[in-house]
């Protein structure tokens, strides 16, 4: 039984970067529409924004804007990973203290359950980067040989 076990576990070792992949290509799929949403009308974001009392709207519906679009981009092809996490994490937890928090947790209610699955994924990937199917290994691997 233990052989049986340990053989699991040498097994599922080996997708160990699966889930890396797997997060970046969900959170960037998850970010596309509120970033298209901003490209598509920073104006009424920032109008938005406004009537939520954020300070500088449309600075912050910029800076959001432009770190959701940089983030799809560096997550699908895993460039920079553990750095464009850190300011995606920063709009998780501003749209779930402005907009998600008071709904509750249920994301049916709009509550904060997406945004903390999305800020737990992000942290995975500050902790552990983006895994070897990512241009942070493939650069990495090649700088080393170097």
């Amino acid at each position: 039984m233990r052989t049986l076990y340990n053989r699991f576990i040498e097994g599922t070792g080996k997708l160990r970067d699966v889930p890396l992949l797997m997060f970046r290509w969900i959170l960037a799929l998850g970010f596309y529409e509120p970033a298209m949403m901003k490209v598509k009308n920073l104006s009424g974001v920032a109008e938005w924004f406004e009537s939520m009392n954020y300070p500088l709207p449309m600075v912050t519906a910029t800076l959001s804007m432009v770190t959701e679009v940089t983030g799809i981009v560096l997550l699908i092809v895993g460039l920079g990973t553990r750095l464009i996490s850190i300011p995606m994490m920063f709009v998780m937890v501003i749209a779930t203290l402005t907009v998600h928090l008071p709904n509750g947790f249920p994301a049916g209610d709009n509550g904060f359950e997406i945004p903390l699955y999305y800020f737990l994924m992000l942290f995975a990937l500050v902790v552990y980067g983006s895994g070897k199917y990512s241009l942070d290994h493939l650069l990495n691997k090649r700088s080393l040989k170097s």
